[in-house]
């Protein structure tokens, strides 16, 4: 009965992997490729990566370090770009203030733009070398929710 389990576990790993390995070699689509240079003309140092659900790229636009998603038909999906704590506008720097995370050190702050231009802020902060958490404020400064990061 063990060996059955181990078996079974075994296969379950290996064509696993033989599946996630293959996505990755997936070709990224025309319509992803064409959509993200008509949107990012001056994009530069550019890597792309499956997501299985969604294209995305890396790369750099002047000085920010951002992130893009698309659908597997070209669709922009969302844009996540990188800026310095002090570019926050004053709502939100309050509302990380007021919040029971402002004794926390921020890691890194990154604005979310998705679908219906909804736009969102992410604050990474750390406790300790254990524990990380995402907080995601509105451009109002409300603390929307906070999630744990690995």
């Amino acid at each position: 009965m063990k060996i059955k389990r181990v078996i079974v576990a075994f296969f379950i790993l290996f064509f696993g992997f033989i599946i996630s390995s293959q996505a990755q070699l997936r070709k990224i689509p025309s319509e992803v490729t064409a959509a993200f240079a008509n949107q990012f003309p001056k994009a530069a140092q550019v890597s792309w990566k499956d997501n299985l659900t969604n294209f995305q790229a890396n790369f750099q636009n002047g000085d920010t370090v951002m992130q893009v998603k698309y659908n597997n038909k070209g669709q922009w999906l969302e844009t996540i770009s990188k800026m310095p704590y002090d570019q926050l506008n004053d709502a939100i720097k309050d509302g990380f203030d007021k919040s029971k995370f402002n004794d926390w050190e921020i890691l890194l702050v990154q604005k979310i733009t998705s679908l219906n231009n909804e736009v969102l802020y992410r604050i990474e902060v750390r406790k300790n070398a254990f524990r990380k958490t995402y907080l995601y404020f509105n451009t109002k400064g409300q603390l929307q929710k906070d999630a744990p990061a690995l």
